[in-house]
């Protein structure tokens, strides 16, 4: 059984000034499927995008930040073939990040499904700039969607193969509360889920889009907040209400409201040992994952 997932941060200005954070592995079934995997991709693949940290530091600079890397990947596909037609000019803009992610769905396809032919000739710094365009609107839409910074961290292997399901009793394990120290299952389909259609107002997507959360990988999220209980309660109440008016639409999916695949919220996988008092002043000095262990 795996105990332990142990995470190296650095500055990446200085990636000997380290600081170490050790997290124990949670017994049940997907977060000791889940530590398999990660010991497999430590082995075989880089991490993808090191610095990948949402909400360190002041908002001004968050959204600077987030703005300047989403038109710089526009610019690399455009440059390629001028096929999106906006920039972002507002973290709030909904519209315009729906737009995007639109744009991401259809030429990079759904998961196993990598078909259009512009991504059949794309080089790779193409093919990695649209997928690129996935994570940095999910970023913009986490900074729009807070009052209080929410900081965390993603942890990725686009190279391991997305190949394995949940099964149906396991989705009792997701929580939706998120909590401070605690490591999560990251979504690893290409769509989007219940609660992101109902959150999102996507008037873009396309019906194959609508993806449940089936697949998983060695990926994961950490999280250095912890949810509002009136929040939660908010959320619960739009699923409740966006699935109610397209209740056709799920049902027709073989869906009815309480189908396994209609869960949200993460999937809990480790929480850290020890919480050093000035944490977050530790980690926005050293937001680069120099590497990940299981034990």
């Amino acid at each position: 059984m795996s105990r332990q997932l142990v995470i190296e941060y650095a500055n990446p200005q200085a990636l000997d000034n380290t600081y170490t954070l050790s997290f124990k592995i949670r017994s049940h079934s997907v977060a000791q499927r889940w530590a398999h995997k990660v010991s497999i991709a430590t082995k075989k693949y880089p991490i993808d995008n090191p610095d990948r940290f949402f909400c360190f530091g002041s908002r001004e600079q968050q959204i600077f930040s987030a703005l300047m890397k989403i038109n710089e990947t526009i610019d690399i596909i455009n440059k390629f073939d001028p096929i999106v037609t906006r920039k972002l000019t507002d973290v709030n803009d909904q519209d315009t990040l729906n737009y995007l992610h639109h744009i991401f769905e259809v030429y990079h396809g759904l998961l196993g499904q990598q078909t259009h032919e512009l991504w059949q000739r794309a080089p790779d710094t193409v093919r990695r700039a649209l997928a690129d365009l996935n994570i940095q609107v999910h970023e913009c839409e986490c900074i729009s969607r807070i009052v209080e910074n929410k900081p965390s961290h993603i942890v990725t292997w686009y190279g391991l193969p997305k190949i394995d399901t949940l099964r149906d009793d396991e989705y009792k394990i997701f929580d939706e509360q998120s909590n401070f120290g605690t490591v999560y299952l990251l979504y690893t389909e290409i769509g989007k889920t219940l609660e992101d259609l109902s959150i999102d107002d996507d008037h873009y997507i396309h019906e194959s889009a609508f993806r449940p959360f089936r697949h998983y990988s060695a990926d994961f999220h950490v999280k250095f907040y912890s949810d509002d209980s009136r929040q939660i309660e908010e959320k619960r109440a739009i699923i409740k209400e966006y699935y109610n008016k397209n209740q056709e639409f799920f049902i027709k999916q073989g869906l009815p409201w309480g189908h396994p695949y209609l869960s949200w919220g993460l999937i809990p996988l480790a929480d850290l040992e020890i919480i050093p008092k000035d944490l977050l002043e530790i980690i926005t000095t050293r937001q680069w994952v120099k590497s990940v262990n299981i034990l």
